[in-house]
């Protein structure tokens, strides 16, 4: 099928009118205030050019791979994606998909397809027309037409639908006549923007493992979009972390859970979001610790050939840990049971320890109905961990100091 490369992408929206004027001196003020390297300045979100909604976006996608572009609303996720597809003008950068330079091609020559959040379906058309109105246009000979709907439909199990109308449909249905929609074409891309927003959360479910079931079958490069960190882990070969236009992190599910590159990744990725910690990092008889009220627990091996590889020395850090990996000891860290969330096969307590409220995740399956009962509101427990779950980051940048 394709790759596709993106060399410093940037989005920019330029002011217009009077709101230019005042942004453009705002801009200038910001400037002249705040001396910064260049490293720096991925700061500046505001310029004398306008609004910069994607800036030094590189990623280089391989053929068949699936990316996925997750972050918070307005983080530029949409923007990019709407740049590959030629829906927005690129500002800056060079676009490639294959070995083409597509900045000024038009989005119906980029060999893609598009899957929308709202299905984008026509409602005058039966779902028969609707998966082969992009053939006709191209005057594909009928016979093609046919077996392309024809399998497309199969593959996503809509056969039975073919002469019904959109508003015949559910949402999850309508959601596989989109797709359909755009496999019958069969693009050296797939582009798909929250396409699962829309859907209750059973739906979801099940249209996630209908789309990497889908991804099994055809052979083609995706690039999804979503705020939903549970479909970015769930689905993508990598994951692209985005914040305020820029690039966090790009890894593997496992890696950007694991070694998350700074604060905002490590509190992104992961539900219940990681506790973060005011702790100290200390260095006895040549190994790294961490002290954080009464514990001190001396880091994994693997923590410490890397904080060793970067020199770090002894400091204040933020420490982080997940919910999952605190665990309730006979003594440890003192806090108290605010509330239980009971979830079956875990408890998810939130508790008070040194001033701030904590999460933990507990394990119901070794305990007894009697233990379990136990865990309520104002019951004082102690909690610990252990140092192969620590992520110690730098406390003025954020960013983990194993990076």
């Amino acid at each position: 099928m394709a790759t596709v490369s993106l060399k410093n992408i940037k989005k920019i929206y330029p002011f217009s009118g009077d709101e230019g004027k005042k942004a453009k001196k705002a801009a200038k003020k910001s400037k002249k205030d705040e001396i910064v390297d260049e490293e720096k300045k991925v700061n500046l979100q505001v310029t004398d050019k306008g609004v910069v909604a994607v800036q030094e976006f590189n990623l280089e996608i391989a053929d068949k791979e699936f990316i996925v572009l997750v972050g918070p609303s307005g983080c530029g996720k949409s923007t990019t994606l709407r740049m590959i597809a030629g829906l927005e003008d690129i500002s800056e950068g060079e676009l490639y998909i294959g070995d083409r330079l597509v900045n000024e091609v038009a989005p119906k020559d980029r060999d893609i397809a598009m899957v929308f959040q709202n299905y984008a379906l026509y409602p005058h058309m039966t779902v028969y027309d609707n998966l082969a109105f992009a053939l006709k246009l191209r005057h594909t000979p009928k016979e093609e037409i046919d077996k392309a709907v024809k399998q497309a439909a199969e593959i996503l199990d809509i056969t039975q639908y073919l002469g019904r109308k959109p508003k015949a449909l559910s949402g999850g249905q309508r959601q596989r006549v989109a797709i359909g929609r755009a496999i019958v074409r069969d693009p050296k891309v797939m582009l798909m923007d929250e396409p699962l927003s829309n859907l209750d959360a059973k739906l979801r479910n099940q249209m996630r493992a209908e789309i990497i079931k889908l991804r099994q079958r055809i052979d083609t490069t995706f690039i999804y979009v979503t705020h939903d960190q549970t479909e970015a882990m769930t689905l993508g070969d990598r994951i692209v972390i985005m914040k305020d236009g820029f690039i966090q992190q790009i890894g593997t599910p496992q890696e950007v859970f694991a070694h998350p590159y700074n604060l905002f990744v490590a509190g992104f990725i992961g539900s219940p979001q990681m506790n973060f910690f005011d702790a100290k990092l200390v260095k006895a008889n040549g190994k790294y610790a961490v002290q954080l009220d009464t514990l001190t627990v001396e880091l994994s091996e693997e923590k410490q050939a890397a904080l060793t590889a970067n020199n770090v020395a002894e400091q204040e850090i933020t420490l982080g840990i997940r919910p999952e990996h605190i665990s309730l000891e006979d003594s440890g860290i003192a806090a108290k049971i605010d509330v239980g969330e009971m979830m079956g096969s875990t408890i998810h307590l939130h508790v008070s320890a040194m001033g701030r409220d904590v999460v933990m995740v507990v394990s119901t399956m070794n305990m007894t109905g009697a233990e379990i009962a136990a865990l309520t509101t104002g019951i004082s427990v102690n909690f610990a961990f252990n140092g192969n779950v620590c992520h110690v980051f730098n406390k003025e940048t954020g960013i983990n100091l194993e990076a």
